[in-house]
């Protein structure tokens, strides 16, 4: 048997990775399964809840998962395929009575499959409040309808939250359930959540981390604490570390409770992290499945997910091989300064596995022709601009409501050549982040940053 998991030195190394990465709070979890034994839990906590009170955090205190939200809903998704009340590749148009996009070509092409592994072709962010009722999210199926196509389905992938408002939508119409429900009767209950919420009204019930936003001199308390109920499915779910662990270990043994409570046949689960399509372009991950990111680190697969909300970011990964799953959820965004450095030491001392490292700038830039690629790319949420300024620049323009909220809604990046189509920028949280530049065979050309494809517009 493995030497247990030291509880204390893994406190130790979150309080001082914490401290240097200027995180005001967060809780760190590792579960490992053991042959024949009990699955091993550490849980361990840094820093405090809310900067403004000084309330500690604790290792069942509740952080918003954000996107992490995805792959839990995509679980209940997969239930109803394996129910056979749809099929993967059956259009969505065939199930939601009325369903309309801005297009003939997405309204008639687009698939669950599509919106599971984020090749639908539809605008990446669509952040509009429909209101607080139950009726939010089928109210939010009428805005998409003006929402902008940036590809044809199926053609690459480009990361699309309203894919997923429209998977908890079809979650609704099948079930007869608003997706709270839905999600609370056929995921939370079974695997026996007892920490994890939906709703603001619910969040209060328990020790609720509040986000925050790098400031100087200090992090300030964010002026909203969530998104739009609307936006629920695709990253609206607050938990428990132990409860987001537990939800892994539904992942680790293929769709089976360790109380041997059967939530997703094998092949349902096994399928939602196997290959469905490449994610070419620098990015943590390679690849995807349906809901579930993939990973190549050191030549081993992982699968996980990251979240992020209005000041607060998660990181869940699990290796299958080992029986090993780690989250992280703090109350700061950016949080990659504190994931890459403790993630890296978890994984190798545990199973030797190395994280892959964060993009690099090169020492010496190669000389690249910027001059094809000037002009405005844009989509809803974003506009962008490559211009020349003493080398290529990006202009980064937020146009959706969440405009500001983290500081300037304009900011200029100088791009670094790394190689033909690929550059990098050093975001602001000194992290270098990849701009992709690439063009379809129709000749669209698109600049792909932030893990979204946007289309030229002149």
């Amino acid at each position: 048997m493995a030497q247990a998991i030291d509880a204390a030195h893994w406190q130790e190394r979150l309080d001082l990775l914490a401290r240097q990465a200027g995180v005001v709070g967060a809780v760190l979890g590792i579960l490992r399964l053991r042959d024949g034994e009990p699955d091993e839990l550490v849980r361990v906590a840094t820093g405090v809840l809310n900067a403004s009170t000084g309330r500690p955090t604790s290792v069942d205190s509740l952080f918003q998962i954000g996107s992490i939200t995805k792959p839990c809903t995509a679980t209940v998704v997969m239930q109803l395929v394996e129910e056979g009340k749809i099929g993967l590749d059956i259009p969505v148009k065939d199930i939601l009575p009325g369903f309309r996009l801005s297009t003939a070509e997405l309204t008639n092409g687009v698939t669950v499959r599509h919106l599971l592994n984020h090749t639908s072709g539809i605008d990446g962010d669509v952040f509009v409040d429909t209101g607080p009722a139950d009726d939010c999210v089928a109210k939010y199926m009428t805005v998409l309808e003006s929402a902008r196509q940036i590809s044809a389905p199926g053609e690459f992938w480009s990361y699309c939250n309203p894919g997923f408002s429209i998977l908890g939508r079809i979650i609704e119409v099948l079930t007869g359930q608003v997706w709270d429900d839905a999600m609370r009767e056929r995921l939370f209950e079974p695997l026996g959540l007892q920490h994890t919420v939906t709703l603001p009204e619910q969040a209060l019930l328990f020790d609720t981390a509040v986000g925050h936003l790098k400031g100087l001199p200090e992090p300030v308390v964010t002026p909203r604490w969530t998104l739009e109920r609307c936006n629920g499915p695709a990253g609206a779910i607050t938990m428990s570390v132990a409860d987001l662990l537990a939800f892994a270990r539904l992942h680790l043994g293929y769709g089976m409770t360790p109380g041997g409570t059967r939530v997703l046949r094998a092949g349902f689960a096994a399928a939602m992290r196997t290959f469905s399509v490449d994610v070419p372009w620098e990015s943590a991950s390679d690849s995807w499945g349906l809901g579930w990111a993939r990973y190549s680190w050191g030549g081993r697969r992982l699968f996980g997910h990251d979240g992020n909300t209005i000041g607060q970011s998660a990181f869940l990964r699990f290796s299958t091989d080992h029986g090993l799953a780690v989250a992280l959820m703090a109350n700061i965004t950016p949080a990659r300064h504190l994931y890459q450095p403790l993630f890296g030491e978890i994984f190798d001392e545990l199973c030797g596995i190395t994280i892959q490292p964060p993009l690099a700038l090169p020492a010496v830039p190669p000389s690249l022709d910027i001059s094809p690629w000037l002009g405005t790319y844009e989509r809803a949420s974003v506009r962008l601009e490559i211009f020349e300024n003493d080398g290529p620049w990006l202009r980064v323009t937020e146009l959706d409501e969440l405009a500001g909220l983290d500081g300037d809604p304009v900011v200029e990046y100088p791009m670094v050549p790394i190689r033909e189509g690929l550059y990098g920028v050093v975001t602001k949280d000194g992290m270098v982040s990849a701009v992709q530049l690439f063009q379809t065979e129709a000749g669209r050309r698109y600049v792909h940053f932030s893990s979204r494809a946007t289309p030229k517009i002149g």
